[in-house]
């Protein structure tokens, strides 16, 4: 996973794509949200969002 991460940093700093960091972030943060909300009483009103 580190290393997955470290390629995406190079390829953005060489190839000057840093306005994908903030697409990637958001995307993690949606992912990391519905992973954890999956089980318990809030996950109704997490997928009311999408």
């Amino acid at each position: 996973m580190l290393e997955l991460i470290r390629d995406l940093w190079g390829f953005m700093r060489v190839r000057k794509k840093f306005w994908l960091a903030p697409i990637l972030i958001v995307m993690l943060l949606l992912g990391a949200l519905i992973v954890l909300t999956q089980g318990t009483v809030v996950a109704p009103f997490v997928y009311t969002l999408f």
